[in-house]
Protein backbone atom coordinates (compact mmCIF):
# COMPACT_ATOMS: atom_id res chain seq x y z
CA UNK A 1 0.00 0.00 0.00
CA UNK A 2 2.94 2.43 0.69
CA UNK A 3 4.37 1.86 -2.41
CA UNK A 4 1.49 2.18 -4.17
CA UNK A 5 1.02 6.07 -2.49
CA UNK A 6 4.28 6.73 -3.36
CA UNK A 7 3.75 6.29 -6.95
CA UNK A 8 0.40 8.00 -6.47
CA UNK A 9 2.28 10.83 -4.96
CA UNK A 10 4.34 11.27 -8.09
CA UNK A 11 1.48 10.59 -10.63
CA UNK A 12 -0.40 13.43 -8.77
CA UNK A 13 2.85 15.49 -8.84
CA UNK A 14 3.12 14.90 -12.35
CA UNK A 15 0.00 16.19 -13.50
CA UNK A 16 -0.32 19.29 -11.09
CA UNK A 17 2.42 20.47 -12.78
CA UNK A 18 1.08 19.52 -16.40
CA UNK A 19 -2.39 21.57 -15.23
CA UNK A 20 -0.05 24.62 -14.36
CA UNK A 21 1.18 24.74 -17.87
CA UNK A 22 -2.16 23.96 -19.16
CA UNK A 23 -4.03 26.83 -17.33
CA UNK A 24 -1.09 29.16 -18.12
CA UNK A 25 -2.65 28.67 -22.08
CA UNK A 26 -5.86 29.34 -21.02
CA UNK A 27 -5.42 31.77 -18.71
CA UNK A 28 -4.09 34.20 -21.20
CA UNK A 29 -7.66 34.68 -22.82
CA UNK A 30 -9.21 35.91 -19.16
CA UNK A 31 -7.95 39.09 -19.56
CA UNK A 32 -5.83 39.04 -16.60
CA UNK A 33 -4.92 42.67 -14.73
CA UNK A 34 -1.14 43.01 -15.16
CA UNK A 35 0.96 41.58 -12.06
CA UNK A 36 4.09 42.64 -10.80
CA UNK A 37 6.96 40.36 -10.91
CA UNK A 38 6.15 38.57 -7.34
CA UNK A 39 9.41 39.62 -4.73
CA UNK A 40 12.14 36.26 -4.41
CA UNK A 41 10.29 33.27 -2.14
CA UNK A 42 11.23 32.96 1.70
CA UNK A 43 9.80 29.94 2.61
CA UNK A 44 13.53 28.70 3.61
CA UNK A 45 13.47 28.30 7.21
CA UNK A 46 16.48 29.71 8.98
CA UNK A 47 19.66 27.88 10.73
CA UNK A 48 19.42 24.82 8.47
CA UNK A 49 16.17 23.67 9.15
CA UNK A 50 13.94 21.98 6.55
CA UNK A 51 12.31 23.87 3.32
CA UNK A 52 9.07 25.55 4.05
CA UNK A 53 6.99 25.18 0.85
CA UNK A 54 3.40 24.35 -0.43
CA UNK A 55 3.39 21.09 -0.66
CA UNK A 56 0.89 18.61 -2.17
CA UNK A 57 -2.55 19.05 -0.71
CA UNK A 58 -3.91 15.34 0.63
CA UNK A 59 -6.16 16.93 3.13
CA UNK A 60 -8.78 16.72 0.97
CA UNK A 61 -8.62 13.07 0.31
CA UNK A 62 -6.92 12.13 3.85
CA UNK A 63 -7.39 8.45 4.66
CA UNK A 64 -9.21 7.51 1.99
CA UNK A 65 -7.18 5.90 -1.00
CA UNK A 66 -10.50 5.17 -3.04
CA UNK A 67 -11.17 8.94 -3.21
CA UNK A 68 -7.50 9.90 -4.01
CA UNK A 69 -7.43 7.63 -7.51
CA UNK A 70 -10.73 9.02 -7.95
CA UNK A 71 -9.23 12.38 -7.85
CA UNK A 72 -5.97 11.61 -10.10
CA UNK A 73 -8.51 10.12 -12.59
CA UNK A 74 -10.66 13.19 -13.33
CA UNK A 75 -7.37 15.53 -13.15
CA UNK A 76 -6.15 13.29 -15.73
CA UNK A 77 -8.91 12.93 -18.08
CA UNK A 78 -9.37 16.83 -17.95
CA UNK A 79 -5.82 17.08 -18.52
CA UNK A 80 -6.28 14.90 -21.55
CA UNK A 81 -5.73 16.67 -24.33
CA UNK A 82 -5.43 19.70 -22.53
CA UNK A 83 -4.10 21.96 -25.81
CA UNK A 84 -7.86 20.63 -27.51
CA UNK A 85 -10.37 21.81 -24.79
CA UNK A 86 -11.48 25.03 -22.68
CA UNK A 87 -11.09 23.68 -19.03
CA UNK A 88 -14.58 24.33 -17.23
CA UNK A 89 -13.35 26.58 -14.30
CA UNK A 90 -16.49 28.21 -13.97
CA UNK A 91 -18.84 27.54 -10.82
CA UNK A 92 -22.25 27.34 -11.67
CA UNK A 93 -25.65 29.34 -10.41
CA UNK A 94 -27.86 27.41 -8.31
CA UNK A 95 -31.35 28.82 -6.45
CA UNK A 96 -32.06 28.62 -3.18
CA UNK A 97 -34.29 25.30 -2.91
CA UNK A 98 -36.27 27.16 0.06
CA UNK A 99 -37.82 30.18 -2.11
CA UNK A 100 -39.02 32.11 0.49
CA UNK A 101 -35.40 33.37 1.78
CA UNK A 102 -35.01 35.85 -0.69
CA UNK A 103 -33.11 39.06 -2.36
CA UNK A 104 -34.30 42.45 -1.64
CA UNK A 105 -36.64 42.80 -3.92
CA UNK A 106 -38.28 39.24 -3.55
CA UNK A 107 -35.96 37.63 -5.90
CA UNK A 108 -34.70 34.05 -5.04
CA UNK A 109 -31.19 33.94 -3.50
CA UNK A 110 -29.21 31.70 -4.26
CA UNK A 111 -25.02 30.79 -4.84
CA UNK A 112 -22.63 29.33 -7.21
CA UNK A 113 -21.02 26.54 -7.25
CA UNK A 114 -17.97 24.58 -8.37
CA UNK A 115 -17.55 21.14 -6.88
CA UNK A 116 -14.27 19.24 -6.69
CA UNK A 117 -15.35 15.34 -6.01
CA UNK A 118 -12.67 13.58 -3.82
CA UNK A 119 -12.04 16.89 -2.24
CA UNK A 120 -13.77 17.08 1.87
CA UNK A 121 -12.88 20.87 2.04
CA UNK A 122 -15.01 23.44 1.27
CA UNK A 123 -14.77 27.25 0.72
CA UNK A 124 -17.83 29.23 1.34
CA UNK A 125 -17.11 33.16 0.05
CA UNK A 126 -19.82 35.88 1.15
CA UNK A 127 -19.42 39.20 -1.54
CA UNK A 128 -19.72 42.43 -0.41
CA UNK A 129 -20.33 45.84 -1.74
CA UNK A 130 -21.63 48.32 0.97
CA UNK A 131 -25.28 48.40 2.20
CA UNK A 132 -28.36 50.63 2.62
CA UNK A 133 -30.41 51.97 5.72
CA UNK A 134 -33.38 53.73 5.23
CA UNK A 135 -36.06 53.07 2.28
CA UNK A 136 -34.91 56.15 0.13
CA UNK A 137 -30.78 54.90 0.04
CA UNK A 138 -32.36 51.38 -0.31
CA UNK A 139 -34.74 53.21 -3.30
CA UNK A 140 -31.40 55.13 -4.85
CA UNK A 141 -29.14 51.61 -4.44
CA UNK A 142 -31.80 49.84 -6.21
CA UNK A 143 -32.24 51.84 -8.88
CA UNK A 144 -27.84 52.24 -9.55
CA UNK A 145 -27.17 48.58 -8.22
CA UNK A 146 -29.56 46.78 -9.12
CA UNK A 147 -27.17 43.47 -8.72
CA UNK A 148 -26.81 43.64 -5.36
CA UNK A 149 -30.48 43.63 -4.47
CA UNK A 150 -31.84 41.45 -6.93
CA UNK A 151 -31.02 38.17 -8.77
CA UNK A 152 -33.06 38.97 -12.15
CA UNK A 153 -29.68 39.58 -14.11
CA UNK A 154 -27.03 36.90 -12.73
CA UNK A 155 -24.90 35.00 -14.94
CA UNK A 156 -25.57 31.90 -15.33
CA UNK A 157 -21.80 30.69 -14.78
CA UNK A 158 -19.04 32.62 -12.51
CA UNK A 159 -14.90 32.40 -12.63
CA UNK A 160 -13.30 32.29 -9.53
CA UNK A 161 -10.44 34.54 -9.13
CA UNK A 162 -7.70 34.90 -6.15
CA UNK A 163 -8.51 32.01 -3.12
CA UNK A 164 -11.55 30.98 -5.60
CA UNK A 165 -9.33 30.54 -8.33
CA UNK A 166 -8.54 26.73 -9.40
CA UNK A 167 -5.75 27.14 -11.05
CA UNK A 168 -2.57 25.90 -8.27
CA UNK A 169 -0.21 28.81 -10.21
CA UNK A 170 -3.09 31.51 -8.79
CA UNK A 171 -4.06 29.75 -5.44
CA UNK A 172 -1.52 27.15 -4.01
CA UNK A 173 -3.54 25.82 -1.14
CA UNK A 174 -7.33 26.06 -2.00
CA UNK A 175 -7.18 25.43 -5.79
CA UNK A 176 -9.01 22.26 -5.08
CA UNK A 177 -11.51 22.80 -2.59
CA UNK A 178 -15.11 22.82 -3.54
CA UNK A 179 -15.69 26.09 -4.04
CA UNK A 180 -18.97 28.42 -3.11
CA UNK A 181 -19.34 32.10 -4.23
CA UNK A 182 -23.04 33.79 -2.50
CA UNK A 183 -23.87 36.94 -4.54
CA UNK A 184 -24.11 40.04 -1.95
CA UNK A 185 -28.46 40.63 -2.94
CA UNK A 186 -29.50 41.55 1.26
CA UNK A 187 -28.04 45.05 1.58
CA UNK A 188 -27.47 44.07 5.07
CA UNK A 189 -23.78 42.84 5.67
CA UNK A 190 -25.31 39.85 5.98
CA UNK A 191 -26.80 39.88 9.03
CA UNK A 192 -30.79 40.62 8.18
CA UNK A 193 -33.57 38.46 9.07
CA UNK A 194 -36.60 40.41 7.95
CA UNK A 195 -39.16 39.25 4.87
CA UNK A 196 -40.17 41.68 2.66
CA UNK A 197 -43.53 43.33 3.66
CA UNK A 198 -45.53 46.30 1.86
CA UNK A 199 -44.36 48.70 4.48
CA UNK A 200 -40.69 48.58 4.34
CA UNK A 201 -41.14 47.07 0.17
CA UNK A 202 -37.99 44.99 1.24
CA UNK A 203 -36.42 42.05 2.33
CA UNK A 204 -33.45 41.64 4.89
CA UNK A 205 -32.26 37.95 4.81
CA UNK A 206 -28.60 38.14 4.61
CA UNK A 207 -28.20 35.51 7.39
CA UNK A 208 -30.82 33.83 6.08
CA UNK A 209 -29.34 33.42 2.89
CA UNK A 210 -26.20 31.94 4.22
CA UNK A 211 -28.05 29.33 6.47
CA UNK A 212 -30.13 28.03 3.85
CA UNK A 213 -27.07 27.85 1.22
CA UNK A 214 -25.49 25.65 4.12
CA UNK A 215 -28.23 23.13 3.89
CA UNK A 216 -28.67 22.99 0.04
CA UNK A 217 -25.07 22.04 -0.06
CA UNK A 218 -25.45 19.38 2.48
CA UNK A 219 -27.17 17.57 -0.19
CA UNK A 220 -24.10 17.99 -2.53
CA UNK A 221 -21.26 16.75 -0.32
CA UNK A 222 -21.24 19.23 2.16
CA UNK A 223 -22.17 16.16 5.16
CA UNK A 224 -18.74 14.19 4.12
CA UNK A 225 -17.27 17.54 4.29
CA UNK A 226 -13.54 18.01 6.85
CA UNK A 227 -13.46 21.23 7.25
CA UNK A 228 -15.43 24.33 5.78
CA UNK A 229 -14.11 28.18 5.25
CA UNK A 230 -16.38 30.59 5.41
CA UNK A 231 -14.43 33.84 3.55
CA UNK A 232 -15.82 37.07 2.40
CA UNK A 233 -14.24 40.72 1.32
CA UNK A 234 -15.50 44.15 2.66
CA UNK A 235 -19.23 43.59 3.46
CA UNK A 236 -18.86 39.85 3.23
CA UNK A 237 -15.92 40.52 5.53
CA UNK A 238 -18.19 41.50 8.80
CA UNK A 239 -20.29 38.93 8.03
CA UNK A 240 -17.79 36.31 8.26
CA UNK A 241 -18.08 37.93 11.86
CA UNK A 242 -20.96 37.87 12.44
CA UNK A 243 -21.89 34.61 10.64
CA UNK A 244 -19.50 31.99 11.43
CA UNK A 245 -20.59 30.82 15.00
CA UNK A 246 -24.09 30.67 13.70
CA UNK A 247 -23.11 27.93 10.76
CA UNK A 248 -20.77 26.23 13.01
CA UNK A 249 -23.97 25.98 15.24
CA UNK A 250 -26.14 25.02 12.44
CA UNK A 251 -23.95 22.09 11.43
CA UNK A 252 -23.39 20.68 14.53
CA UNK A 253 -27.25 20.83 15.16
CA UNK A 254 -27.93 19.09 12.12
CA UNK A 255 -25.35 16.36 13.09
CA UNK A 256 -21.90 17.29 11.46
CA UNK A 257 -20.06 17.61 14.66
CA UNK A 258 -17.24 16.64 12.07
CA UNK A 259 -16.71 19.65 9.69
CA UNK A 260 -14.46 21.73 11.49
CA UNK A 261 -15.83 25.82 10.51
CA UNK A 262 -13.13 28.38 10.79
CA UNK A 263 -13.61 32.10 9.01
CA UNK A 264 -11.58 34.10 6.60
CA UNK A 265 -12.19 37.83 6.95
CA UNK A 266 -10.48 40.35 4.41
CA UNK A 267 -10.97 43.81 4.75
CA UNK A 268 -14.36 43.82 7.06
CA UNK A 269 -12.45 45.14 10.15
CA UNK A 270 -13.75 48.40 10.43
CA UNK A 271 -13.17 51.38 13.06
CA UNK A 272 -15.80 53.08 15.24
CA UNK A 273 -13.70 55.92 15.14
CA UNK A 274 -14.92 59.87 15.06
CA UNK A 275 -14.97 60.79 11.33
CA UNK A 276 -12.39 63.71 10.27
CA UNK A 277 -14.66 66.25 9.21
CA UNK A 278 -18.43 65.58 10.33
CA UNK A 279 -21.43 65.77 7.10
CA UNK A 280 -25.01 65.48 7.31
CA UNK A 281 -25.97 61.63 7.27
CA UNK A 282 -27.66 61.14 3.88
CA UNK A 283 -25.89 57.78 2.54
CA UNK A 284 -23.47 55.24 3.60
CA UNK A 285 -20.79 57.18 2.61
CA UNK A 286 -21.84 60.65 4.11
CA UNK A 287 -22.73 58.80 7.48
CA UNK A 288 -20.17 58.30 10.50
CA UNK A 289 -19.68 54.26 10.70
CA UNK A 290 -21.67 54.17 13.57
CA UNK A 291 -24.62 56.48 12.91
CA UNK A 292 -25.15 54.17 9.52
CA UNK A 293 -24.96 50.50 11.77
CA UNK A 294 -27.25 51.84 14.11
CA UNK A 295 -30.28 52.96 11.82
CA UNK A 296 -29.25 49.79 9.76
CA UNK A 297 -29.63 47.24 12.21
CA UNK A 298 -33.11 48.42 13.41
CA UNK A 299 -34.19 48.47 9.54
CA UNK A 300 -32.58 45.02 8.99
CA UNK A 301 -33.73 43.18 12.01
CA UNK A 302 -30.18 42.69 12.00
CA UNK A 303 -28.89 39.61 13.91
CA UNK A 304 -25.62 39.59 16.03
CA UNK A 305 -23.85 36.81 17.85
CA UNK A 306 -25.47 35.98 21.18
CA UNK A 307 -22.56 36.58 22.83
CA UNK A 308 -21.89 40.26 21.43
CA UNK A 309 -25.30 40.95 22.13
CA UNK A 310 -25.13 39.96 25.48
CA UNK A 311 -22.14 42.15 26.20
CA UNK A 312 -23.74 45.12 24.22
CA UNK A 313 -27.32 44.47 24.98
CA UNK A 314 -29.09 47.71 23.75
CA UNK A 315 -26.61 48.75 21.40
CA UNK A 316 -25.79 46.14 19.48
CA UNK A 317 -24.48 47.68 16.53
CA UNK A 318 -21.12 47.91 18.36
CA UNK A 319 -21.47 43.58 16.90
CA UNK A 320 -20.43 45.17 13.60
CA UNK A 321 -17.21 46.18 14.50
CA UNK A 322 -14.41 43.63 14.45
CA UNK A 323 -12.47 44.75 17.15
CA UNK A 324 -15.69 44.46 19.80
CA UNK A 325 -17.35 41.18 18.46
CA UNK A 326 -14.00 39.35 18.07
CA UNK A 327 -13.65 38.52 21.47
CA UNK A 328 -17.07 37.00 21.59
CA UNK A 329 -16.24 34.44 18.06
CA UNK A 330 -15.25 30.63 19.36
CA UNK A 331 -14.35 29.01 16.22
CA UNK A 332 -10.60 30.21 14.59
CA UNK A 333 -10.75 32.92 12.41
CA UNK A 334 -8.05 35.03 10.32
CA UNK A 335 -8.66 38.33 10.05
CA UNK A 336 -6.66 39.97 7.21
CA UNK A 337 -7.12 43.73 7.15
CA UNK A 338 -4.89 46.73 5.19
CA UNK A 339 -3.75 48.97 7.89
CA UNK A 340 -4.95 52.10 5.27
CA UNK A 341 -8.66 50.60 4.37
CA UNK A 342 -9.63 52.59 1.12
CA UNK A 343 -13.06 52.57 2.53
CA UNK A 344 -12.69 53.30 6.00
CA UNK A 345 -11.04 56.29 4.73
CA UNK A 346 -13.73 57.23 2.81
CA UNK A 347 -16.86 57.10 5.40
CA UNK A 348 -13.95 59.12 7.30
CA UNK A 349 -14.29 61.73 4.84
CA UNK A 350 -10.72 61.13 3.21
CA UNK A 351 -10.41 62.38 -0.27
CA UNK A 352 -7.65 60.61 -2.02
CA UNK A 353 -8.30 62.35 -4.91
CA UNK A 354 -7.49 65.69 -6.75
CA UNK A 355 -5.49 67.77 -4.57
CA UNK A 356 -2.38 66.80 -2.49
CA UNK A 357 -3.72 65.80 1.12
CA UNK A 358 -3.32 68.01 3.63
CA UNK A 359 -1.44 67.66 6.88
CA UNK A 360 -4.06 67.69 9.09
CA UNK A 361 -5.55 64.60 6.78
CA UNK A 362 -1.67 63.29 6.69
CA UNK A 363 -1.97 63.26 10.46
CA UNK A 364 -5.29 60.92 10.44
CA UNK A 365 -4.50 58.76 7.75
CA UNK A 366 -1.14 57.67 9.74
CA UNK A 367 -3.52 57.04 13.14
CA UNK A 368 -5.77 55.36 11.14
CA UNK A 369 -2.85 52.79 10.89
CA UNK A 370 -1.74 53.17 14.41
CA UNK A 371 -5.42 52.89 15.94
CA UNK A 372 -5.77 49.74 13.37
CA UNK A 373 -2.55 48.09 14.78
CA UNK A 374 -3.99 48.63 18.27
CA UNK A 375 -6.92 46.76 18.15
CA UNK A 376 -5.02 43.79 15.72
CA UNK A 377 -2.48 43.42 18.20
CA UNK A 378 -4.53 40.35 20.66
CA UNK A 379 -6.00 38.62 16.96
CA UNK A 380 -3.80 35.51 16.78
CA UNK A 381 -3.74 34.47 13.00
CA UNK A 382 -3.83 37.92 10.66
CA UNK A 383 -1.94 39.80 8.44
CA UNK A 384 -1.87 43.15 8.29
CA UNK A 385 -0.13 45.27 5.31
CA UNK A 386 0.77 48.76 5.04
CA UNK A 387 -0.78 49.58 2.13
CA UNK A 388 -3.51 51.61 1.10
CA UNK A 389 -6.02 49.13 -0.72
CA UNK A 390 -9.73 47.47 -0.43
CA UNK A 391 -9.83 43.99 -0.27
CA UNK A 392 -7.57 41.17 -1.47
CA UNK A 393 -8.75 37.90 -1.22
CA UNK A 394 -10.01 37.47 -4.73
CA UNK A 395 -7.47 39.62 -6.34
CA UNK A 396 -5.31 37.80 -8.54
CA UNK A 397 -2.37 39.37 -7.39
CA UNK A 398 -3.33 38.00 -3.68
CA UNK A 399 -0.07 36.31 -4.23
CA UNK A 400 2.52 39.06 -4.44
CA UNK A 401 0.95 40.63 -1.10
CA UNK A 402 4.07 40.21 1.21
CA UNK A 403 4.37 40.84 4.91
CA UNK A 404 7.96 40.66 6.76
CA UNK A 405 9.00 37.81 3.72
CA UNK A 406 5.78 35.79 3.87
CA UNK A 407 2.75 36.04 1.32
CA UNK A 408 -0.99 35.94 2.51
CA UNK A 409 -1.62 32.38 0.89
CA UNK A 410 1.51 30.87 2.55
CA UNK A 411 0.18 32.50 6.10
CA UNK A 412 -2.90 31.00 5.06
CA UNK A 413 -1.25 27.62 5.02
CA UNK A 414 0.56 28.14 7.96
CA UNK A 415 -2.92 28.87 9.92
CA UNK A 416 -3.99 25.76 8.49
CA UNK A 417 -1.00 23.72 9.57
CA UNK A 418 -1.60 25.19 13.05
CA UNK A 419 -4.65 24.52 13.40
CA UNK A 420 -4.39 20.43 12.45
CA UNK A 421 -1.00 20.53 14.60
CA UNK A 422 -3.35 21.93 17.81
CA UNK A 423 -6.20 19.66 17.28
CA UNK A 424 -3.57 16.71 17.28
CA UNK A 425 -1.45 18.43 20.19
CA UNK A 426 1.69 18.55 17.91
CA UNK A 427 3.64 21.49 18.23
CA UNK A 428 3.37 24.59 15.83
CA UNK A 429 5.34 24.46 12.61
CA UNK A 430 8.34 26.65 12.75
CA UNK A 431 9.60 29.46 10.35
CA UNK A 432 5.66 29.19 9.48
CA UNK A 433 4.32 32.87 11.10
CA UNK A 434 0.32 33.66 11.46
CA UNK A 435 0.36 36.61 12.83
CA UNK A 436 1.70 38.88 10.64
CA UNK A 437 1.25 43.06 10.84
CA UNK A 438 3.54 45.44 9.29
CA UNK A 439 5.40 47.91 11.44
CA UNK A 440 6.11 50.81 8.78
CA UNK A 441 4.01 54.01 9.74
CA UNK A 442 2.78 55.18 6.34
CA UNK A 443 0.43 54.01 3.24
CA UNK A 444 2.48 52.13 0.81
CA UNK A 445 5.73 51.50 2.86
CA UNK A 446 5.44 48.13 2.17
CA UNK A 447 7.40 47.38 -1.37
CA UNK A 448 4.72 44.76 -2.10
CA UNK A 449 1.51 46.49 -1.80
CA UNK A 450 -0.57 46.37 -5.18
CA UNK A 451 0.04 49.17 -7.79
CA UNK A 452 -1.34 52.68 -7.01
CA UNK A 453 -2.51 54.54 -9.90
CA UNK A 454 -3.59 58.61 -10.75
CA UNK A 455 -7.07 58.59 -10.52
CA UNK A 456 -7.02 61.12 -13.31
CA UNK A 457 -4.37 59.92 -16.06
CA UNK A 458 -4.50 56.37 -14.91
CA UNK A 459 -0.41 56.03 -14.75
CA UNK A 460 1.22 53.76 -12.21
CA UNK A 461 2.27 55.91 -9.36
CA UNK A 462 6.04 54.81 -7.42
CA UNK A 463 6.36 55.16 -3.96
CA UNK A 464 7.95 58.45 -3.70
CA UNK A 465 5.36 60.13 -6.01
CA UNK A 466 2.43 58.81 -3.97
CA UNK A 467 3.91 60.04 -0.63
CA UNK A 468 4.35 63.08 -2.26
CA UNK A 469 0.56 63.62 -3.80
CA UNK A 470 -0.50 62.86 0.07
CA UNK A 471 1.47 65.42 1.02
CA UNK A 472 4.59 63.61 2.38
CA UNK A 473 7.02 66.40 3.59
CA UNK A 474 10.04 64.25 2.93
CA UNK A 475 12.33 66.94 5.43
CA UNK A 476 10.04 66.94 8.07
CA UNK A 477 9.58 62.78 7.90
CA UNK A 478 13.37 62.45 8.04
CA UNK A 479 13.70 64.85 10.89
CA UNK A 480 11.14 62.98 13.34
CA UNK A 481 13.27 59.66 11.81
CA UNK A 482 16.52 61.19 12.73
CA UNK A 483 18.37 60.93 9.77
CA UNK A 484 19.41 62.72 6.60
CA UNK A 485 16.69 64.18 4.18
CA UNK A 486 18.58 61.97 1.10
CA UNK A 487 19.15 58.77 2.74
CA UNK A 488 14.81 58.88 3.11
CA UNK A 489 14.46 59.46 -0.15
CA UNK A 490 16.78 56.47 -1.32
CA UNK A 491 15.20 54.02 0.98
CA UNK A 492 11.96 55.16 -0.21
CA UNK A 493 13.20 54.87 -4.08
CA UNK A 494 14.48 51.21 -3.37
CA UNK A 495 11.11 50.26 -1.36
CA UNK A 496 12.75 50.26 1.96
Amino acid sequence: MTAIRMVSSVLLLVLMQSGALCARRFRGGRNPQPRRAPPPPTYRADRGDTTESFPLDFTAVEENMDNFMTQVKNLAQSLYPCSAQKLDYDMKLNFLENTSVTCNDGSPAGYYLKESRGSRRWLIFLEGGWYCFNKENCDSRYETMRRLMSSSKWAQTKTGTGILSPLPEENPHWWNANMVFIPYCSSDVWSGATAKTEQNGYAFMGSLIIQEVVKDLLTKGLDNAKVLLLAGSSAGGTGVLLNVDRVAELLEGLGHTGIQVRGLSDSGWFLDNKQYHCTDCVDTVSCAPTETIKRGIKYWGGVVPDKCKQTHEGEEWNCFFGYRVFPSIKSPVFVVQWLFDEAQLTVDNIQLTGQPVQEGQWRYIQNLGIELRNTLKDVPAMFAPACLSHEVITRNYWIDVQVKGTSLPRALHCWDRSLHDNRNNKAPPKGCPVHLIDSCPWPHCNPTCPTIRDQFTGQEMNVIQFLMHMGFDVQKMAQQQGMDPSKLLGMLSSGS
